[in-house]
């Protein structure tokens, strides 16, 4: 288990939109000594589904030859396609990776529970590796299919070594808090607004994609709330959930890629594939500014 922040790292692009492993590199280090216990690769905000199978295998092989550990890693995996699932999915827990983030087939709506477990049964069979640990995605409001309690229950009991965990981005507390109940399961909220309350339940974390840009915030919260300290942790949380509504209200990928285009002087961090477009700059330098009132200085 990774206990503490764990970032869903940006994909960076040059101006031809290729994949560039130098400005991912960077980051994925950064990111690690400010705060972040781990990194999330190629989850929604890495633009997982606007990179190919070769770029994702690619980039983790280049990562982690560059010196970022393996056991740091939490790649997602996920697709619509069950061949492809497999294979990139066996590809990271080969390379040592923590454990693979997959979502569920997304593509057809209206599945059933039992289609949705008769396709992580099929993965884990095709899989077929003694270090698989699999951490759930469960975020329906982007991928229109959901994985239901009783559902992540079921999985959970049938394959207790190997589904150790989930990442809850619906943004509904309830529903967290439903998953905090289940014996053994780690649950990451899909952000950080909640995770002072899922610590009190024993949570580790949380997988948030502001931490890309306030990492060592958002550790400290997490930090302080391990240590006990609620009042502190609750004074550094005001802080921290502004900063998320911030990049919320200016679309949360394109303008957390502005801003790391500022930070590293570098206008390439602006690049996004289609259909994601790049925020204006007029707009990229309001959010600056406001970042700086909020005592960012870059």
């Amino acid at each position: 288990m990774i206990k503490g922040l764990i970032s869903p790292i940006l994909s960076p692009f040059d101006d031809s939109l290729n994949f560039n492993q130098e400005m991912y590199n960077e980051l994925a280090k950064d990111l690690l000594s400010t705060g972040c216990s781990g990194l999330a690769p190629f989850g929604t905000t890495g633009e997982a589904l606007s990179v190919s199978n070769d770029e994702r295998m690619q980039a983790l092989e280049n990562l982690i030859k560059s010196g970022v550990s393996p056991d740091k890693l939490i790649p997602g995996t996920g697709l619509c396609n069950f061949p492809d699932t497999v294979k990139i999915s066996r590809h990271a827990v080969e390379l040592g990776c923590k454990g693979v983030m997959t979502l569920p087939a997304f593509y057809f709506k209206d599945v059933t529970d039992e289609g949705l477990f008769q396709y992580y049964e099929k993965l884990i069979d095709e899989i077929n590796h003694p270090n698989l640990k699999i951490y759930l995605y469960h975020i329906p409001q982007v991928s229109g299919v959901g994985l239901s309690i009783p559902l992540v229950k079921k999985l959970r009991s049938a394959y207790p070594e190997i589904i150790v965990g989930i990442k809850d981005s619906s943004g509904v507390w309830e529903n967290t808090e439903q998953l905090l109940s289940i014996d053994g399961l780690i649950v990451y909220p899909g952000a950080e607004l909640p995770v002072i309350d899922a610590i009190k339940l024993g949570g580790p974390g949380c997988i948030s994609a502001t931490a890309n840009f306030n990492p060592t915030n958002i550790a400290k919260v997490i930090e302080l709330s391990h240590d006990g300290k609620w009042d502190q942790a609750e004074e550094v949380h005001k802080d921290v959930k502004e900063v998320r509504y911030l990049f919320q209200d200016y679309s949360a990928i394109p303008a957390q890629k502005a801003m790391l285009a500022i930070k590293y002087k570098d206008e390439r961090w602006k690049n996004i594939r289609p259909p994601l477009v790049q925020i204006s700059d007029q707009r990229s330098s309001e959010l600056a500014e406001k970042l700086r009132n909020h005592g960012f200085n870059f």
